[in-house]
């Protein structure tokens, strides 16, 4: 994600992840990013264990979120 944001020249900070496993999640966490959890599939509960705070089941439900 790092390589990603430094690439586009934009600082993590102001950088969105969306994410469905908790190894991904943790990397944008590590990255200082905006880590979206998309628990369709996944247990929400491994992605708030490793920092996610922001959890959804539908992606209808992101461009609301992310707003």
């Amino acid at each position: 994600y790092l390589l990603a944001a430094r690439t586009m020249g934009v600082d993590p900070s102001r950088c969105a992840v969306i994410e469905d496993s908790p190894t991904g999640a943790t990397a944008g966490v590590a990255a200082g990013m905006t880590v979206f959890g998309y628990a369709a599939s996944t247990n929400a509960d491994a992605l708030r264990a490793v920092g996610v705070t922001t959890i959804f089941t539908d992606m209808r439900q992101l461009p609301g979120l992310i707003g």
